[in-house]
């Protein structure tokens, strides 16, 4: 049993999905040239004022209802003051004691079991700006560092969770689950090789001791560019601290909270600076912006466009088709577009099982190796419909079917006109039974071998009944040959 508990929280900054930045017209696209998309405005020169983003606004406010929150009906912005090098005005315009958003949670699970299910809280959802880019180029010899101010005035969500995550595995789940309904939602790519989802983690650790429960100083983690960053630097981070707690014996408030630094390739954090207090930030009401109301009725219209969200998906796939937990996950995370896809078949051949296995091993197979969404495929919804009745009724055994599904990529021709194309035809019952008493009258040794009690022996019949006949059902096939075979 661990000697530690870990409590885990995360601040997680989302890049909404605009056109424009927060509060100017600038273009929010990926991939310009350095600080071509910049204003006045965005850059804090005297005189420009700021407009606020109106589709920001409520791609957030949809995303704060999602996730449960409590939506304020007056939010002012705030004034965080600060330097550094890439936040041109000084000061970054966010939201510090009225948020638009607070006390809401998120349901995470894990169909593998490592952790029960639970609810982790959420403090706080709030609209800010992003900063611009430094760039630092630390090679021998050579120290330079350049700043791109494109990202500046960028739309950004911040989700604060409260520390209600009990280890790494919980963590990668709250994020995996929130991406995914960020996603649903569409007010976010979540790209994290662009900048679009960013994860800061705070850790520390309650140390079982003679003397009682210890609490040790709280650690921020930073620069984790992947969900398996963020599980491999706090398992790391949990341990470290663990370490120092046995060499100092530091507790909470003994040691200001320290900003540390994951280093990938190392597989270690580093300790980078002391994390500033909200009071070092000297927040105060930006006197450029007016505050934004919300109405109850603007309220209820973000709720009913919600739209079914991936929890009440999963459990919708397990009661109503029958899909075992673990199924549904993986249906429900490939995104909406594919779960319409397999309720469509799932409802069309009334066995959810049938669909949700031929989607996992076929379908999401083709979409990976040719790097395909699920709108690419060229199969539709109504055309595997169709094929897999032709499996339900025997017309094809699932061998033969999977090459008439390779032909339906290739082609684009429906399951009949492949099955006409290839002579694919389901055997009549009489010639099958015909075929397979020939096969028992000209085997007079397998017969001899199946009655001395070696079942395997019927292989090879069936093995020569696919060569007479392509198109004969394996399985039907043993059946009738162990009834022929019962009868000598």
């Amino acid at each position: 049993m661990s000697p530690y508990t870990v409590i885990i929280g995360l601040e997680v900054h989302v890049q909404l999905a605009t056109e424009s930045k927060l509060f100017c017209g600038c273009s929010t696209a990926f991939g310009a040239a350095p600080n071509t998309q910049i204003c006045p405005v965005c850059l804090g020169m005297p005189g420009a004022l700021p407009v606020m983003n109106r589709k920001a606004f409520e791609l957030s406010l949809r995303t704060a209802a999602a996730i449960n929150c409590q939506i304020a009906r007056f939010t002012k912005w705030d004034r965080k003051q600060y330097y550094y090098p890439d936040l041109p005005k000084g000061y970054q315009i966010s939201q510090y004691d009225l948020p638009f958003s607070h006390d809401g949670w998120l349901e995470i699970s894990d169909p593998k079991g490592k952790f029960e299910p639970k609810r982790v809280g959420i403090i706080r959802a709030h609209l800010e700006e992003d900063a611009g880019k430094s760039m630092h180029d630390e090679r021998a010899g050579l120290a330079d560092s350049q700043i791109d101010l494109n990202r500046t005035g960028t739309p950004l969500l911040e989700i604060v969770s409260q520390p209600d995550m009990r280890s790494p595995a919980e963590a990668k789940a709250f994020l995996s689950e929130l991406k995914l309904l960020l996603t649903y939602l569409g007010v976010s790519d979540c790209n994290m090789q662009e900048g679009s989802l960013r994860v800061d983690g705070n850790i520390n650790l309650h140390i079982d001791t003679p003397g009682g429960k210890v609490a040790t100083p709280i650690v921020e983690i930073k620069n984790m560019n992947s969900f398996r960053a963020v599980e491999r630097a706090l398992a790391y981070e949990a341990e470290r601290l663990y370490e120092v707690w046995q060499e100092t014996g530091q507790k909470l408030g003994d040691v200001p909270k320290q900003t540390r630094g994951w280093d990938d390739a190392a597989n270690v954090t580093r300790g980078q600076r002391h994390k500033e207090e909200s009071s070092d930030y000297r927040y105060f009401p930006d006197p450029d912006l007016v505050p934004v109301t919300v109405t109850d009725a603007v309220v209820e219209q973000v709720l009913a466009s919600l739209g079914e969200m991936p929890v009440a998906l999963r459990t919708r796939l397990e009661t109503e088709f029958g899909l075992s937990a673990y199924d549904s996950d993986v249906l429900v995370n490939q995104g909406r577009a594919l779960v319409d896809y397999f309720l469509h078949v799932a409802t069309a051949t009334g066995d959810g099982k049938l669909a949700s296995n031929w989607l996992q091993q076929d379908v999401l197979r083709m979409l990976n190796e040719r790097n395909w969404d699920i709108a690419a495929f060229p199969v539709t919804a109504p055309a595997l419909a169709v094929l897999l009745k032709k499996v339900q009724a025997g017309e094809l055994i699932t061998s033969r079917a999977r090459e008439v599904l390779q032909a339906m990529i290739d082609t684009g021709r429906s399951a009949d006109e492949v099955m006409r194309e290839k002579g694919i035809e389901q055997v009549d019952e009489t010639e099958l039974v015909a075929l397979c008493q020939e096969l028992v009258a000209a085997n007079p040794k397998v017969a001899e071998d199946f009655k001395a009690g070696k079942m395997q022996a019927i292989g090879s019949l069936v093995g020569q009944a696919k060569k007479k006949n392509p198109n004969v059902n394996p399985g039907r096939v043993r059946e009738l040959l162990i009834e022929a075979l019962g009868k000598l």
